[in-house]
């Protein structure tokens, strides 16, 4: 049984919906998000990148940083940019994107049912980016940035997104920058917002896909203020985290990639010599697609010519979900084996790229001379991530780039 409730959310008015929005706080860095925000003084990033509007010395994790968050968010509610919604209400949130649709569920998860598993994860966090969103989350009094879960497929959820979203006119409805179209509906009907709380409570799990930091900071952000409030009930605002829920069969994992930043003591020649012992080696022709076309098959790029490493069978441990990902292989088989690098999270010889910026980006960074080889790996699927969180287990670092990003601004939960 699960807890997924509706709620009020404080949300741009529809004629500024298109300014407000913006991509997520973590796919840039200050500089890009100055740029991004230039000319627009109603753009989110003021509030989940609000160094933009300080000193250029400003330490991005100070609390100077926090606090002007809350002063901007204040000022967007004071200027009537940003409203609330009189009455609890569950979202229908659409993304399309290179003609390729998904529709999911704006609303509150529990924090309890994270803490207990059933909001189940399948990435580590780490301690400093928990700590980022705590600060802002709780000098905006407000979850300023939803997580992104899965849910298995349900069909009372589906007949309620295809009936409203076929009846009723979006409140907002834009396509942003980056070509991505973005809708939003309100369930305005009690018998839907009814029977999708009972939709959702009939379910085991829900599943993070993208958001993992933000979870764990709402859960630190709800744990300090039943602290501060003993006599809590649990109904409290701070108790849930700000969501959209997604079906498993409407997502798409993009690769992500692997640059090596140094062969050690290896040349070219003795490096491939040494992958052999684990990998079927093939050279690519000049016209060959690059891409790795499917599980356990790699793309290698190295001396400006493109390898495919296909795994041999018994390099790896086929039963276990985690060993098994192809992540893990190259991880084992080559970073770790052959170049000692034993922890991807933390070391300083490999970095990460992911599958929107293409294979391209890949030939680009190593004919620059910042990394000695680059590794394209083949999506890990929905049902690998589900097995993977439901063993309770992790996968590694870095293993799954879902696209398109949930723009933020559109939604945010006061708590």
């Amino acid at each position: 049984m699960l807890t997924v409730k509706p709620f009020r959310a404080l949300r741009p008015i529809p004629e500024l919906a298109e300014k407000v929005s913006s991509l997520p706080y973590d796919v840039m860095n200050t500089q890009e998000a100055i740029q991004m925000a230039a000319g627009n003084d109603v753009s989110f990033l003021h509030i989940i990148r609000s160094e933009i509007d300080l000193p250029e010395s400003t330490d991005p994790h100070s609390a100077r940083v926090y606090e002007k968050a809350a002063e901007n968010l204040a000022s967007f509610i004071k200027r009537g940019v940003l409203i609330k919604d009189e009455t609890p209400h569950y979202y229908i949130y659409r993304q399309v994107m290179d003609a390729r649709v998904q529709t999911g569920i704006c609303a509150l998860a529990s924090i309890d049912d994270y803490e207990s598993g059933k909001i189940k994860r399948h990435e580590f966090t780490l301690p400093e980016k928990e700590l980022d969103r705590i600060h802002n989350f709780l000098a905006c009094k407000a979850h300023t940035e939803p997580v992104f879960l899965i849910n298995k497929t349900n069909e009372t959820i589906k007949k309620i997104i295809s009936q409203t979203t076929q009846a009723e006119n979006p409140v907002y409805s834009f396509t942003s920058e980056d070509g991505i179209s973005h809708q939003l509906w309100v369930v305005n009907s009690k018998s839907d917002n009814d029977s999708l709380m009972q939709a959702f409570s009939d379910m085991d799990a829900l599943y993070i896909a993208d958001g993992h930091h933000r979870t764990a900071s709402s859960c630190r952000v709800g744990e300090q203020m039943r602290t501060e409030h003993p006599d809590y009930t649990g109904d409290e605002e701070f108790n849930f985290i700000m969501a959209v829920i997604f079906s498993e069969e409407e997502l798409h994992i993009m690769d992500y990639n692997r640059l090596l930043l140094d062969m050690g003591s290896f040349d070219k020649n003795s490096f491939i010599e040494k992958i052999r012992a684990d990998f079927d080696i093939r050279k690519l022709g000049i016209n060959e697609d690059r891409k790795a076309k499917k599980k356990h098959q790699f793309s290698m790029y190295l001396g400006e010519e493109w390898y495919e490493l296909t795994a041999k069978v018994g390099s790896y441990e086929s039963a276990d979900p985690v060993a098994s990902l192809d992540a893990s292989i190259l991880q084992k088989n080559i970073f770790e084996k052959l170049l000692g690098i034993e922890d991807p999270r933390t070391t300083k010889r490999l970095s990460f790229v992911g599958g929107i910026r293409g294979y391209s980006e890949l030939e680009k960074r190593v004919n620059g001379g910042e990394a000695a080889a680059a590794f394209g790996l083949y999506p890990v699927s929905i049902s690998d991530l589900i097995s993977v969180a439901d063993s309770g287990m992790v996968m590694p670092p870095k293993s799954t780039w879902f696209e398109p990003k949930l723009r933020s601004g559109l939604f945010i939960h006061q708590f």
